[in-house]
C-alpha cells in the first residue's frame, strides 16, 4: 500500500506523468492560495470518488456484478464513464455548497475553476485507471488519496514557482504560458526521478 501511495504521488502523477487536468493546472496556478484551494478540493473529490466508483463498478457495472440480484449475465460496463462523471459532478456540487457556506473567500477565489473539477480529466482518469488496474477497495482508497495529493503537490509547486517568476527577468516571448510550460516540464523531470525508488 505504501508503494502504491508513493507511486500515485510521484511516479504516476496524473498531472506530470499523464498530463491529465492540465487546463485547470495551468489556469489556476498563477496564485499560490488559489492553487492550494483547488489542490485541496481535488484531494477531497479524488479520495472519495475513486473508492466510491470502485464500489459502483464492482457491485453494479462490471460483467456479472448483478449476480446478487439474480442477473449474472447483465453487463453494465458501457455505463462506466457516464456513471463516474455523475459521481464526480455530485461530489463537486456538494463541495461547492460547503465552500460557499463555510469558506466564502476561497469559494470566490476559486470562481469558475471549482465547477471545472466536475469535468477534470485527472479525476475521471484516476477512476478509470483504478478499474483498468483492477484495484480492490483498499487499494482504490489509497490510490485515490495518492493521486489527489500528487496532483495538488504539482499545482502548488508550479504556483509557487510562477509567483517567484513575476520578479524574474523572463524573455518577452516566454512570459506567461511559455514559461509555465517550461517549468511544468522541469517539475515533471524532477518527479520522474522518483521512478524505481521504494520506501520499504
Amino acid at each position: 500500500m505504501i508503494e502504491l501511495f508513493q507511486r500515485a504521488i510521484f511516479e504516476e502523477n496524473l498531472a506530470l506523468a499523464f498530463f491529465l487536468g492540465m487546463c485547470t493546472y495551468l489556469a489556476v496556478s498563477k496564485r499560490l492560495d488559489t492553487a492550494l484551494g483547488v489542490g485541496i478540493a481535488l484531494i477531497v473529490v479524488q479520495a472519495i470518488s475513486v473508492p466510491l466508483n470502485h464500489v459502483l463498478h464492482a457491485y453494479l457495472l462490471k460483467a456479472g456484478a448483478l449476480a446478487w440480484l439474480g442477473l449474472p449475465d447483465v453487463d453494465l460496463g458501457f455505463m462506466r464513464l457516464i456513471t463516474f462523471i455523475g459521481i464526480v459532478a455530485a461530489l463537486v456540487q456538494v463541495l461547492e455548497m460547503l465552500l460557499d457556506r463555510f469558506l466564502p473567500g476561497l469559494y470566490r477565489a476559486l470562481g469558475i475553476y471549482l465547477p471545472l473539477l466536475a469535468i477534470n480529466c485527472a479525476i475521471i482518469g484516476g477512476s478509470l485507471f483504478m478499474v483498468e488496474r483492477q484495484y480492490d477497495l483498499a487499494e482504490s482508497a489509497v490510490y485515490g488519496l495518492g493521486t489527489g495529493i500528487g496532483w495538488a503537490l504539482a499545482i502548488v509547486t508550479l504556483a509557487a514557482i510562477r509567483e517567484r517568476l513575476r520578479y524574474a527577468d523572463v524573455p518577452r516571448g516566454l512570459e506567461g504560458l511559455g514559461m509555465a510550460f517550461i517549468v511544468t516540464g522541469l517539475i515533471a523531470m524532477g518527479f520522474s526521478a522518483f521512478a524505481g525508488v521504494r520506501v520499504l
